[in-house]
């Protein structure tokens, strides 16, 4: 790794970013020493970064082994997809019994497909926002037991989540599928409101699974390539 300088506050967002473009390869290796010399800041903010990076799920810290970067398993993902359809159901089921009018117009308005011009192009941007969009509807169903139960599924599926909205149209697409489904929530329509948020996560769940093999495989070719010149 060549060293840059980078402020203590930073180490956490640079880290995490290099996780999430796969800079960082999943299964890799990292030790508080490398990346102290490679930030250029002491092991304190280091260690500190590494420790909310482990209890977001983007890493394992080894005693005197060091750091491991999260592996990628796809059918886990699936796993994680599939209990998120069953809490995302749920949500919608609570919210249009229980979250008002109001509240579902100001989703609605935030989602409004004729403002592209004010959306991010910036994939975590996006992610950030659209898992916004599901906690806000879980909140406003009233159970915030489901609410974190869905935040911790969210978590899981953050690295792989993000790669959705690396294309204009998935981005687009997110626009359109909220709209809708906030739509349906205040005509009380349970049963389209359900239906379209199966489409919207099945979707983008096979179009993230494909983007991030993808990803994966290009990244490795790039690590082996590096490897060979060194």
């Amino acid at each position: 790794m060549p060293e840059v300088k980078l402020s203590g506050k930073d180490v956490y967002t640079n880290l995490r970013e290099q996780i999430l473009s796969f800079d960082l390869y999943p299964g890799s290796r990292v030790t508080e020493k490398e990346l102290a010399e490679y930030f250029g800041v002491s092991r304190t903010p280091i260690r500190s970064a590494l420790q909310r990076l482990e209890a977001e799920g983007y890493l394992t810290v080894m005693p005197r082994q060091g750091c491991f970067i999260r592996n990628l398993d796809i059918e886990e993902l699936s796993k994680y997809y599939q209990v998120r359809m069953s809490l995302e159901h749920l949500s919608l089921q609570l919210a249009c019994t229980f979250m008002s009018d109001i509240a579902l117009k100001q989703l609605a308005v935030a989602w409004d497909p004729d403002k592209l011009t004010e959306r991010s192009d910036d994939p975590g941007d996006m992610e950030a926002k659209d898992e916004s969009f599901h906690l806000a509807l879980a909140e406003g169903g009233g159970n915030m037991v489901l609410h974190d139960y869905l935040a911790n599924v969210n978590r899981h599926l953050r690295i792989v989540r993000r790669l959705g909205f690396t294309q204009a149209e998935r981005i687009d697409q997110t626009y359109d599928d909220h709209s809708l489904i906030c739509h349906s929530l205040l005509k009380r329509d349970l049963p389209q409101a359900q239906a379209l948020m199966r489409d919207h996560i099945s979707h983008n769940e096979q179009f993230v699974k494909t983007i991030t093999l993808t990803q994966l495989a290009i990244h490795k070719r790039r690590a082996v390539s590096l490897l060979r010149q060194s």
